[in-house]
């Protein structure tokens, strides 16, 4: 199954750090959740990361969120698997996307992320 929408590869490392990011927003700060949820972020300009999972199917309800997160100038981050993602969320169910709309107590660690996500594009 081709990944359409995926750009770049994310060292496991980052991906760590992203479902860490994603848990301590949940606990700490706020995030929305599902791709209908991501969208309106972007497009409001209060999303400040946003974690698409790799395996969707089909590819194309995410299609839109890269192009949509260069075009506002949001950061973006894939994770492999939209079961942990979901897990990561605090839903018993997958989850193909979430916005960290406020990263809470991880704040740092978020900058952190973002700065090695600009250089891995």
């Amino acid at each position: 199954m081709a990944k359409i929408y995926v750009d770049f590869e994310m060292p496991d490392e980052m991906v760590n750090k992203t479902y860490e990011a994603v848990e301590m927003a949940r606990d700490t700060g706020k995030i929305r959740i599902g791709t209908n949820e991501v969208t309106k972020m972007i497009e409001r300009g209060t999303a400040k990361l946003i974690v698409m999972a790799e395996d969707v199917n089909p590819p194309e309800i995410l299609a839109h969120i890269p192009l949509l997160c260069k075009e506002r100038d949001v950061a973006y981050a894939y994770v492999p698997s939209k079961q942990e993602l979901g897990g990561a969320a605090g839903l018993d169910a997958s989850s193909a996307s979430v916005a960290i709309t406020d990263a809470g107590k991880g704040e740092q660690m978020l900058e952190e992320l973002v700065k090695s996500l600009s250089k891995l594009k």
